[in-house]
């Protein structure tokens, strides 16, 4: 199975970049692992939140291919324990899904768009 992780924008906090790092390395061990950062839109200051959303959905579509599972990271998703949350990732690999790809929006949100083309919605936490 392979992981990707696709995101608008990068972080500017140096904790995150070491996290993702750390992870990424243990991901490494056990499946092929490959992170996608679409950069930040620029010259958005007279675009809508709606016209931002629907321009970064836009990119995020064009790096999905339709045999991918996508699971989208959203505070209204399911939140898991551990333990459940590997369980959730154990079915996927003893069902053969070769690809999940884990979407992460920009600052607004998801547009209508790729909240409709998930298969899953992800919560960490109530908290944005």
């Amino acid at each position: 199975m392979k992981i990707t992780l696709l995101t608008i924008g990068k972080s500017a906090f140096p904790f995150v970049k070491e996290g993702l790092a750390m992870y990424e390395k243990r991901i490494a061990r056990y499946t092929t692992y490959e992170r996608i950062e679409i950069p930040a839109l620029s010259g958005t200051s007279s675009l809508s939140s709606t016209e931002v959303k629907e321009k970064e959905g836009e990119l995020i579509l064009k790096k999905i291919k339709p045999s991918d599972e996508v699971i989208l990271l959203d505070e209204r998703g399911r939140s898991y324990s551990s333990i459940e949350w590997a369980h959730f990732l154990e079915k996927r690999l003893n069902n053969s899904t070769k690809s999940i790809v884990f979407v992460i929006g920009g600052s607004l949100g998801h547009c209508e768009e790729v909240k409709q083309r998930a298969d899953f919605k992800l919560s960490f936490s109530p908290m944005t």
